[in-house]
């Protein structure tokens, strides 16, 4: 493109200033809309995957959630794309590889993504109408809908409350993880908007008015209030004209109150308690979160920014953090971890226990200010800084955030300062501030910021969430009192209006769209798909007679390494034990290194070394699967001898006879593990449910399910020390054996080169331990449909079996049929008119197919649509249209963008999944070639699926005992 001169205008769009940011690869360019007063940051740099947001600053002024349910809301049609879900047409076809929205405390975010520039075009259109013209002015139905509302299909029946979001922040807030965050941050700014809770608390949402909802999105989403971010190889000036004239040159600048109050230290409380739900047989000792949080600088301050980001890592999360181990070996709690939260206008630290007592709040305060005190007095572990400070500059180089693109990324790291009224590049330009930080190397840098920050603050709150036996009882039958108290004094008229309303509500949801407005939507054709699928680079070759797949891919110096070591000789009844090694290693003395030292040397010479489980089931046989235990990690090329050297080390001398090391890290398990079921019951109901008819989900469930939360929680009683180290050093002496391991490589040839000449470092030993035979085959969990009761006010509903084993071969109308169930059936039946916050399906090319849904107010209804599946496939009838828009959504799900790392691993499980590129290939050929007719074909197999009529359904311990029918076992989760 040609140059763009400051202080020319472009399409209506002044620009302000240019800049090149060599820390991002990018060259920045800011504008102004002249007319409208929006803002806009272009980073143009030679990335394919481009991105586009649109934002708004939506401070909340109350807890009703309206700023949430508005990012629901208005993603539901629009004067352009007048359908009910254009959100949802998006994703049934469309190439994105990124699309969502998202709410913060202060902010709404609307980001799209995508490689092919005509998708992204669509994709930008789309969005912009759906954020300036929304359809929610004509149908108060979709605040109803996304939001609340009454719920009475007879006058006789109870009133209750129905809504996405009033579903999914139950489920939210319900978990103490979450309830802790949230008061972390309104204990320390109640007189600003932080103060309220921006996803909305179910106890206020209900008091969302239409008018208050329709008067939030008139004051707040407009061009003057808004900041628009394009990033990647784009032509600007296309993008400008379209932004201009479509939309933005229809808007005068108004006056948006929109600006956010600071809060003073002297207005904040010191100490904040609250309760969480826990069921009435559980015991609530040492299920106590206590937290210490620090209102800390500006966002628009680089340096305390990035240093405080660092810090966190510093003192809380490396295996090595001085804070962290100050506070379990007082006792004070089971876990610790820290959080740094930059991304509101006053940053905050958070110092978080999980699994103490309340009893042990001022020991607790105490113990962080004497180890600070100490800290600042004889200075941090210069190693444990330099150790630090290299995390943090990996990850900034590197920028790989796995399925987010950077782009996105860097937006959201824009609104940091932007929002603020700030440079939106402050926090882009880490160079010069890592230069800054570095210093701490030779100075007291992080201790003079303890002191002044944490030490001397006035700015702090203590924040206590305490479990309560009777909270959850309570809060129902307050609940329903409630809405019976209110029904009892509505006359005949009023319930006849809401069940009128109710009534229009689920026909509105139960209406089809004109077929002439779905075809408004944008959309791509067939012929805009790459008809052949990637071929990734895989060369068999060896390093010391150890086979090596080597991926010939540029990766910017790094060395991505796997090793992947044969673990079919543990013997089941070891299996957990196999994944405790996971979360140990490297977290623990080995012969030269104290786990403190370890973790410094892991983090100063490479970008990360971890430890996985992965199992990789034949694509033709769930029976038949390959068990690795798997050693991952980042290394610059010139730390190659001295990371293989560490991995050697942590391998082959890692010491297991500490027993207060192993109970710390058990106990930490623990609390982890708890904080998945809280927050992704889904995942866990699904692996449970799979491993009734799947030996490779049955093998993933010991290792990582409920099974092995079992197991860990059997540890954690401290009486099995002895018994712990002997299976441990069985299992070490049986895995990491040479003639076992195959190993992954992903770099350039310069790079495979290097490990050539460096691979004698890793040391690899031999050993007769290790070549025990294939131990027997695990054997499936028995075919009891579970429920497992939690305090949970939502469901996680999983049903499904393995279709190969019914008869049924794995083909890409499979995929399709996934597409088409997940963004239609599901989403109408369980999302829209069930008010679950989501539902989707998965599926294997091993067979094993399953259903689930996510925060669910519902149970033996959900499971009825997952029956009735079967009987829509049956009848399913789709025009051209329809269903190309099908087979491009589900071609964009098997192209998702990759970066080198992500390739090398997928091509590492295809080859020990013995997935040919023929068997790919095939895979998108049959996508392209399905019809609605195949559709219908799949019916016998959903039917055969549902009809075994398996399920496990993870959630709130009454409705599961309501439908205690439906179960052959119902389990507590928590003791």
């Amino acid at each position: 493109m040609a140059a763009l001169i400051p202080g020319k205008s472009y399409h209506g769009f002044k620009l302000l200033h240019t800049e090149k940011v060599a820390d991002i690869h990018s060259e920045a360019f800011q504008f102004e809309h002249e007319r409208s007063g929006a803002r806009l940051l272009f980073l143009k740099n030679d990335d394919d995957n481009k991105v586009f947001s649109i934002s708004f600053r939506t401070p909340p002024e109350d807890n009703t959630g309206v700023f949430h349910i508005l990012e629901h809301s208005v993603l539901c049609g629009s004067d352009k794309y007048p359908i009910k879900e254009p959100f949802v047409e998006l994703l049934k076809g469309s190439l994105n590889t990124f699309l969502n929205a998202f709410t913060f405390s202060d902010k709404t975010m609307y980001p799209v993504a995508s490689k092919n520039d005509k998708d992204f075009l669509n994709l930008i259109d789309v969005y912009m109408d759906a954020v300036l013209h929304p359809n929610i002015y004509k149908h108060k139905e979709i605040l109803q809908q996304e939001g609340w509302h009454y719920e009475l299909d007879k006058k006789e029946d109870p009133l209750h409350y129905k809504g996405v979001v009033y579903n999914e922040m139950k489920g939210a807030l319900s978990s103490p993880e979450s309830l802790l965050m949230r008061l972390n941050q309104s204990s320390l700014y109640p007189d600003t908007p932080y103060g309220y809770e921006s996803g909305g608390d179910p106890d206020f949402i209900p008091d969302l008015t239409y008018e208050h909802f329709i008067d939030s999105h008139r004051n707040y989403y407009s061009p003057t209030n808004s900041y628009l971010y394009l990033y990647g190889n784009i032509d600007i000036e296309k993008k400008l004209r379209l932004l201009d004239q479509n939309y933005l040159s229809a808007y005068d600048r108004i006056d948006v109150q929109s600006n956010i109050a600071e809060q003073t230290a002297e207005r904040s409380p010191k100490e904040v308690s609250e309760t969480y739900p826990i069921l009435p047989d559980e015991k609530e000792a040492d299920k106590t979160y206590l937290s210490l949080n620090f209102s800390v600088g500006r966002a628009t301050d680089p340096e305390v920014h990035l240093a405080f980001d660092i810090l966190n890592y510093l003192l809380l999360d490396s295996p090595a953090a001085p804070l962290k181990k100050a506070l379990l070996d007082a006792g004070i709690g089971h876990d610790v971890f820290g959080i740094f939260d930059g991304s509101v206008q006053q940053p905050y630290f958070s110092i978080n226990v999980k699994n103490a007592n309340e009893t042990q709040k001022d020991a607790f305060r105490q113990t962080v200010k004497e180890t600070l005190a100490r800290l600042v007095t004889h200075g941090l572990d210069k190693k444990l800084i330099e150790a630090a400070i290299n995390v943090k500059e990996f990850q900034l180089r590197e920028a790989d955030y796995g399925s987010m693109p950077k782009g996105l990324i860097y937006s959201i790291t824009a609104m940091d300062s932007w929002l603020y009224d700030g440079d939106p590049l402050t926090h882009l330009r880490f160079e010069a501030t890592l230069t800054k930080i570095k210093q701490a190397l030779t100075t007291d840098y992080f201790e003079q910021l303890i002191q002044n920050y944490l030490l001397d603050n006035p700015q702090h709150t203590l924040v206590i969430v305490k479990p309560s036996k009777t909270k959850a009882a309570e809060e129902d039958q307050a609940l329903e009192k409630k809405l019976a108290t209110y029904k009892k004094g509505l006359s005949e008229e009023a319930l006849d209006q809401i069940v009128a309303e109710t009534r229009q509500l689920k026909e509105r949801q139960e209406s089809d769209d004109r077929p002439e407005d779905l075809r408004k939507i944008p959309m791509l054709q067939l012929s805009d798909i790459d008809q052949k699928s990637e071929e990734l680079p895989l060369e068999k070759v060896e390093l010391d007679g150890v086979p090596v797949l080597y991926h010939d891919l540029p990766t910017n110096k790094i060395i991505y390494l796997s090793l992947y070591f044969n673990a079919s000789s543990i013997a089941p009844e070891l299996l957990p034990y196999l994944g405790l090694l996971q979360e140990l290693l490297g977290r623990i003395d080995t012969d030269q290194y104290s786990y403190e030292s370890l973790a410094n040397e892991v983090n100063i010479q490479t970008g990360d070394i971890h430890f996985e489980n992965n199992l990789m089931a034949d694509k033709d046989d769930d029976t038949s699967y390959e068990t690795r235990f798997t050693v991952r990690a980042k290394i610059l090329e010139d730390k190659l001898p001295e990371a293989l050297r560490l991995i050697s080390e942590i391998l082959y001398h890692s010491q297991f006879s500490d027993n207060k090391r192993l109970a710390d890290v058990i106990k930490e398990t623990k609390s982890r593990l708890e904080m998945v079921f809280n927050q992704s019951g889904q995942s866990v109901a699904l692996r449970r449910l799979s491993a009734y008819y799947s030996k490779a989900a049955a093998y993933k469930e010991k290792l990582n399910g409920l099974s092995f939360y079992q197991f860990i929680c059997a540890l954690n009683d401290g009486q099995k020390a002895k018994e712990i180290q002997n299976n441990l050093e069985k299992i070490v002496s049986q895995l990491f054996n040479k003639r076992k391991l195959i190993i992954g490589l992903t770099g350039d040839q310069s790079l495979m080169q290097s490990m050539r000449a460096a691979f004698s470092n890793l040391q690899l030993e031999s050993n007769t331990a290790g070549e025990q035979p294939p131990a027997t085959t695990i054997q499936l969990l028995k075919q009891h449909n579970e429920g497992l009761m939690t305090s949970s006010k939502v469901q996680y509903a999983a049903k499904g079996g393995n279709f190969r084993a019914l008869g049924f071969a794995y083909t890409g109308d499979i995929l399709v049929l996934k597409q088409i169930l997940t963004l239609d059936y599901l989403w109408n039946k369980v999302r829209v008119m069930g008010g679950a916050y989501g539902s989707g399906i998965s599926v294997a090319s091993s067979g094993n197919f399953v259903f689930w849904s996510y925060r669910d107010p519902n149970l033996s209804e959900t499971l009825h649509v997952y029956d009735q599946a079967a009987d829509f496939a049956r009848n399913y009838q789709a025009d051209d249209f329809t269903i190309t828009k099908y087979i491009i959504g589900t071609i964009s799900n098997l192209d998702g963008p990759l970066t080198p790392s992500g390739k090398g691993e997928l091509a590492d499980d295809r080859y020990f999944s013995h997935v040919a590129q023929s068997d790919v290939q095939r895979i998108r050929d049959e996508v392209l070639a399905t019809r609605a007719e195949n559709i219908r074909n799949l019916a016998p197999l959903l039917e055969k699926v549902t009809g075994q009529n398996l399920f496990c359904v993870l959630g709130n311990e009454s409705k599961i005992k309501k439908n205690e029918k439906l179960f052959d076992s119902c389990v507590r989760v928590f003791s």
